[in-house]
């Protein structure tokens, strides 16, 4: 199994805790006769690799368990690069900026010290520079430098650089996923390791003699990344491919598409802020970043701060989905936005989150005598109906805009309105019938029913049929024509119908679970999904809610 969760394992005769992995089957022929420089906190072990080898026993030397979940995440993403590169067997081409990067790498390790395994003391001798200990990890290439420094001068031979320094630049090229190069990029970049050792050199020079002056020249080199047209490189998950792999299961067990486009623009402004797409580079820290990121940006429409609950309920909340499929499915070792959140504080509430008596009926007053309906026949339809559609359902306002012409009928003595996610969108995508309130037959629904086209009675689809773009302009634009008139912003224009709806039932003796049935509510308890609430159970409810006089 190539993706899996890592644990560290603790030896009797050691407190350390160990890292232990097998190779995978698909690369271990390639792997043979490796030698990996493993880094291990803020040093390396080297592991070589032999035809009897079935798995990577490392020491992560510390038994801190904050500490050993670092070093065993470090371990197995340079493993992951490692088995990545064995994998891919063309050429891959470097630029310049890249090969210098990577000599970067070299240098920082070299002239720090760090790419050695135990404590090199150097001394200067009459003859020379020489070590007092000679359990260097690549002693060969140490002592290669000082052989050929004079005799390679400033312009070395590729095949002197390939002979000291190819299996330095193989190591290298394995942490970073990426196998053969193409000849020019392997001359290019041994140059650059060769020029970034005699610098490194140079640096070690001056501590041993004392100066410990700040290093300019760690300055000049970059940060590796992944160019376009140079490496072919794909990640070894991608972040945008993990929402597309989650959805297709996802859409099987009846997800709705709303709900993978808000994972998608999610995951879309997380690659962005990432700058680079992924999955196996993501860790804990970044996704914190980038939740601070969310919180301190800006949305375009209103021009405020994104809230703590949307990045919470929608940045976070997506995220952490894809990520918990992942792991389940063997695409990720460990869900990097696990614990990952936000605690919310209550807000304040200054009234309730419904209409009042004189808001609700200033609204549908305003629906009454609307008359603009010269451009938009549709809109000025959602804009007299709609208002009034919600008032005697408790429907979502989503939900009466998406309405056909097939969806309203005659079921007995009572006309009924079917919402159904075949009209577009229901967000437990589940259908249910609605009894029309008398009144809204009176004020002639029906009849303009009757009278309407074929389809869609408030919004017209795009060209291939998509219903979600169009609704949510309209759902828009309906909240616009609300807050002409209710402009309190402690109240929610498309859904404060609903909290209203809930009142005034309770107000006037219809049972909890009748009005959660005809809003479309989940029920409290397994109890209450017994048993079916009728379509004249819903008729003897919504006769007892009272006429909105407007006049």
């Amino acid at each position: 199994m190539l993706f899996r969760l890592v644990r560290p394992v603790k030896r009797k005769e050691s407190r350390n805790q160990y890292f232990v992995r097998r190779i995978p089957t698909d690369v271990r022929k390639k792997a043979n006769g490796l030698k990996l420089s493993v880094p291990v906190g803020d040093e390396t072990q080297t592991v070589a690799i032999t035809p009897r080898t079935q798995s990577i026993r490392i020491s992560l030397r510390t038994n801190d368990p904050a500490e050993v979940k670092r070093r065993l995440a470090t371990v197995d993403e340079y493993l992951e690069g490692v088995w990545t590169a064995l994998r891919r067997d063309e050429e891959a081409p470097l630029s310049h900026r890249q090969a210098t990067a990577l000599a970067g790498d070299l240098y920082r390790a070299w002239a720090s010290g760090e790419g050695r395994e135990r404590t090199i003391a150097v001394e200067h001798t009459p003859e020379g520079w020489k070590r007092v200990e000679a359990d260097h990890l690549e002693p060969d290439i140490w002592e290669g430098i000082q052989e050929h420094w004079e005799k390679l001068g400033a312009d070395p031979k590729d095949d002197a650089l390939e002979k000291s320094l190819g299996p330095l630049l193989d190591r290298l090229l394995l942490s970073k996923g990426v196998g053969k190069l193409t000849a020019t990029s392997r001359s290019i970049t041994l140059q650059a390791l060769w020029v970034a050792l005699r610098d490194a050199w140079a640096s070690r020079k001056r501590n041993a003699e004392g100066d410990y002056s700040p290093d300019s020249t760690a300055n000049r080199f970059p940060v590796w990344q992944v160019e376009k047209d140079t490496v072919p490189y794909a990640p070894r998950v991608s972040l945008t491919g993990l929402v597309e792999s989650w959805w297709q299961e996802a859409k099987a067990t009846g997800r709705k598409v709303s709900t993978k486009e808000s994972y998608e623009n999610t995951m879309a402004a997380f690659v962005e802020f990432l700058k680079h797409d992924d999955a196996t580079r993501v860790s804990k820290q970044d996704v914190v970043a980038f939740k601070d990121y969310r919180l301190a940006s800006i949305n375009p429409r209103t021009g405020k701060p994104i809230s703590p609950k949307t990045v919470k309920d929608s940045d976070l909340s997506g995220l952490k989905t894809v990520f918990v499929w992942a792991v389940a499915n063997d695409k990720l070792r460990a869900n990097p936005a696990e614990g990952v959140t936000i605690k919310l504080g209550k807000a304040q509430k200054l009234r309730s989150k419904g209409f009042t008596d004189e808001e609700a009926k200033t609204i549908l007053r305003k629906a009454s005598n609307n008359e603009d309906g010269s451009k938009n026949v549709k809109m000025f339809a959602a804009k007299r109906w709609v208002p009034w559609l919600c008032a005697y359902s408790g429907a979502r306002v989503g939900e009466m805009a998406q309405l056909r012409k097939q969806d309203v009928r005659k079921e007995g003595e009572w006309w009924v309105a079917k919402i159904t996610p075949e009209a577009g969108t229901v967000k437990n995508n589940e259908a249910r019938d609605v009894v029309l309130h008398h009144h809204l037959v009176e004020l002639g629904f029906v009849k303009f029913v009757m009278q309407a086209a074929e389809g869609h009675l408030f919004l017209t689809p795009s060209s291939n049929g998509d219903v979600r773009g169009p609704l949510r302009a309209l759902k828009n634009r309906l909240a616009e024509f609300v807050r002409e008139v209710v402009s309190d912003k402690a109240v929610a224009p498309n859904h404060a119908w609903r909290h209203r709806f809930k009142t005034v039932g309770m107000e006037v003796g219809v049972e909890h679970r009748i009005l959660d049935a005809i809003q479309g509510q989940s029920p409290r308890s397994v109890s209450e999904t017994y048993g079916d609430v009728s379509l004249k159970t819903h008729a003897a409810a919504i006769k007892k809610f009272p006429r909105y006089k407007i006049g």
